[in-house]
């Protein structure tokens, strides 16, 4: 039993920084109408903003996730109006391979920049563990958990409660109508794509207290937010958070409950893939 609840809590934890960043991409495949292959380096950015911060200026990475933020929220609006936007009357195809060819860029400067060595964050709280009833884990991964769905509850109230949330929602519901409205899509698009990039920043801050920060540390989450939104619904925020959970757990319980399961996690998300695909075309048929 302590060892299904110890399941349990790693894959609900690990779900909190899952979700934060399939947000992000959930919003620019929901608002902007294009899928970004680059949103996993834009964490991988958060993450060397984070290990730069701590090294050079000693700043606690809990300090420095808004300076991430604000850092990520610009270079996803510079992306947005060099790259982006030019493509955006573009094929689906055209869009997918620039995206792709932008994370290959990034993660190509971060080697140039960084090598290929992982860099950590060493903070005095990193290796710290709270146990409840005999079940432990990790005080850096609660803490992600706890920022996540702080922020993510944020975002849900910015996008349900204000106005810019509402002409949000409205661009993303229609993109021709909310213009006829005095609604300036193109700002709207801009706002949408630099809040992406700035969750994805965020989450990397995270990345390199948890992990590290290397320059492929994001490729994986991208795979993962892929997974989730594909589950989720394209575009659809409300439905990232269960999503989210459902990777996250299965994975725990693959690592856990399957022998060699270490080697199969990485591979999980293609499954789910596979079954949310396969069970919405049954729904459609």
């Amino acid at each position: 039993m302590d060892l299904l609840l110890q399941t349990l809590i790693n894959g609900i934890l690990a779900a909190g920084i899952y979700a934060l960043v399939a947000s992000g991409l959930a919003l620019a495949v929901g608002v902007v109408g294009i899928v970004n292959f680059a949103h996993g380096e834009f964490s991988m950015i958060g993450a060397f903003v984070s290990y730069l911060l701590f090294v050079g200026a000693g700043i606690d990475p809990l300090i420095s996730l808004g300076l991430a933020a604000l850092v990520l929220f610009v270079v996803g609006a510079i992306t947005y109006y060099g790259l982006i936007r030019p493509v955006l009357a573009a094929p689906e195809l055209n869009q997918m391979l620039l995206t792709f060819g932008i994370s290959v860029a990034l993660q190509n400067i971060a080697l140039l920049l960084f090598g290929a060595d992982t860099r950590v964050v060493s903070t005095s709280y990193q290796g710290a563990t709270i146990t409840l009833g005999g079940i432990s884990f990790g005080a850096p991964p609660f803490a992600a958990f706890v920022l996540s769905v702080g922020l993510l509850g944020a975002l849900y109230w910015f996008l349900g409660k204000t106005r810019l949330g509402f002409a949000v929602r409205a661009v993303a519901q229609n993109r021709l109508a909310p213009g006829l409205l005095g609604i300036e899509t193109q700002q709207i698009y801009l706002l949408a794509f630099g809040l992406s990039a700035a969750l994805a920043g965020i989450a990397g801050v995270m990345l390199s207290v948890m992990l590290y920060a290397s320059p492929t540390v994001g490729f994986a989450y991208t795979l993962k937010a892929f997974a989730i939104i594909v589950m989720a619904g394209l575009g659809n925020l409300r439905g990232v958070v269960p999503a989210a959970i459902t990777l996250a757990l299965a994975e725990a319980f693959v690592s856990t409950y399957v022998p060699g399961g270490g080697g199969w996690v990485e591979a999980v998300f293609f499954l789910v893939i596979f079954v949310a695909l396969t069970w919405r075309s049954w729904r459609l048929s």
